[in-house]
């Protein structure tokens, strides 16, 4: 399963995304992040369901959570859809 389509949880963290500079390495690592998982879905570390957060389940319905660590202790969480929606 490839993505076809990459979408940000809300406007506000897509405009902290795309205010950052291009040299910033968060924004390099982050954009290395959305390579890797537009090549390979599954290529973070998936949260059992039970250890989802209800509070993301409620606001965003989702059903599954994956992890992307990134340098310095940063996380990139992610969910996978089928209708590119989140």
């Amino acid at each position: 399963m490839i993505p076809d389509k990459i979408v940000f949880v809300d406007d506000s963290l897509e405009d902290a995304f795309n205010n950052l500079i291009e040299k910033d390495p968060t924004k390099k690592a982050l954009i290395k992040a959305i390579k890797d998982i537009k090549g390979n879905c599954y290529c973070g570390r998936n949260v059992k369901k039970k250890l989802i957060p209800k509070k993301l389940i409620e606001k965003y319905g989702i059903n599954n959570l994956w992890i992307y660590n990134l340098p310095s202790s940063w996380r990139l969480l992610y969910s996978l859809t089928n209708s590119g929606e989140i």
